[in-house]
């Protein structure tokens, strides 16, 4: 007989840490290689975890709802069934094995040791253990706390929202403290950017006769945190121009069936798009950079990334990435584009394709709005928002004089993170990017 340890993979450079949402094998279940065995979300992506080994699932490490560590243990697989299940897998302990952030868990289980925490009827991790003990919080206090998380416990989300309160009634204002760690956001209204700690006490909201009080999904509490973070890191700017694209639409409109049966793509007008934003970063540099933790030092990004926000079924929005948008033609920004956005529909796509992102555009026009003050998506400096388009009458300049006619027009919007990029640089980039969408060729090949 062999026990196979069934790892948490990583999944993408910067994702530390994954939630399991639903084992798909229960304990003494065979499973096949490559078949799913349990589904976990990340703060980036939803993912099938499959098997590599063949067997029986013996033991499940975690729970639905625990949030693990990559690299964690996180279930036993044997090859033999018949004898598996009654032996104990040569694991280290769930309990020291799971943390709930991304850092170690060891020096939290040594602290917790010598508390007193032990003793209460409710469940608590090391880590909850380590930061009650570290912050001065009694037993009692502890178990006062109201858990969001499985069968309400306190996570460590939860007790860091609680500290900051203890004392504190709940006000609007935002206090700035100095403190020297890097940018990161967190859930308890504190975050660090650069030097400073900011800390948003939010208000307190009543609730009323008839009120419905909705849970938020958690892909929904990762982007009011991240924009929430964005707002208070950036000091944002928004431009706009309205772009006449006539032009752009006669030729969409004259291309576009031919462009599906000659590549069996649908040609949108996000490429069109995407394709004049690559262009324009090429230009004006200075635009595709991001700002270090320590908000002293600028990075000139190598690459042109271009994130494209999508719409899910649920409401909430991803934003895939088109590595090297620069190096690909029509056609490929066309099928990047279709490919990226059919998959994060279906909930299918990879960590990685929604990281790395340099700069971000967002079709509002696709809701029926004219204009919108989009939110920069951090670490990039700037993002477009490009509106609906509409049939407008305009003033036609001809050599024989000036005429009355209709032009279909829209508006561009880009916010900028004012620290590095002045109304200059964002003004003009902007204005370049118009002047792409203008001067499209009509007679351009397919």
């Amino acid at each position: 007989m062999a026990n196979f340890d069934l790892i948490m993979p990583k999944m993408g450079e910067s994702v530390a840490e994954a939630t399991i949402i639903k084992w798909s094998k229960k304990e003494g279940d065979k499973i096949k290689i490559d078949e799913t065995v349990l589904e976990i979300a990340t703060d980036k992506v939803d993912s099938e975890i499959p098997s590599p080994f063949e067997g029986t699932l013996i033991k499940c490490l975690f729970k639905e709802g625990d949030v693990v560590q990559v690299g964690a243990v996180i279930g036993v697989i044997s090859s033999d069934a018949s004898t598996a299940v009654e032996e104990k897998p040569k694991t280290a302990n769930p309990e020291v094995k799971k943390p709930e952030v991304a850092k170690a868990a060891t020096a939290a289980v040594t602290a917790v040791e010598a508390s007193d925490y032990s003793k209460s009827e409710k469940f608590y991790s090391p880590l909850v253990k380590s930061i009650a003990k570290e912050e001065g919080i009694t037993l009692s206090e502890l178990d006062s706390i109201k858990g969001t998380g499985q069968e309400g416990r306190v996570t460590k989300a939860d007790i860091l929202a609680y500290i900051p309160n203890r004392s504190q009634p709940a006000v609007s204002a935002a206090v700035i403290q100095p403190n020297k760690a890097e940018s990161k956001p967190s859930s308890n209204g504190t975050f660090t950017a650069g030097e400073h700690t900011i800390i948003v006490n939010r208000p307190a909201v009543s609730v009323g006769a008839g009120d419905e009080i909705i849970e938020m999904d958690r892909m929904r509490k990762i982007i009011a945190e991240n924009m929430v973070m964005s707002k208070h890191v950036s000091p944002h700017v928004t431009s706009y121009v309205e772009a006449d694209v006539t032009n752009l639409v006669l030729w969409r409109d004259k291309a576009k069936k031919e462009f599906e049966k000659r590549d069996g793509e649908k040609l949108t007008f996000t490429p069109l798009f995407i394709e004049a934003v690559a262009k324009a970063l090429k230009d004006f540099p200075m635009v595709n950079v991001s700002v270090d933790q320590s908000m002293t030092k600028i990075i000139k990004r190598k690459n042109i990334n271009i994130g494209m926000a999508a719409a899910l079924p649920s409401g909430n929005l991803i934003v895939p990435v088109i590595k090297n948008a620069d190096e690909k033609n029509l056609l490929g920004l066309t099928k990047s584009v279709n490919d990226l956005a059919n998959r994060a529909r279906a909930n299918k796509l990879a960590p990685d394709e929604i990281q790395g992102g340099t700069f971000t555009l967002t079709n509002v026009g696709s809701f029926g709005n004219l204009m919108g003050t989009p939110i920069i998506l951090q670490p990039q400096v700037a993002i477009l928002a490009v509106g609906s388009i509409k049939k407008k009458p305009a003033v036609i300049e001809t050599p024989q004089g000036d005429l009355i006619g209709v032009r279909q027009f829209m508006f561009l919007s880009l916010s900028y993170d004012h620290r590095v990029v002045d109304g200059s640089l964002g003004g003009s980039f902007l204005r370049r990017v118009a002047d792409y969408l203008e001067q499209w060729d009509i007679n351009r090949s397919i």
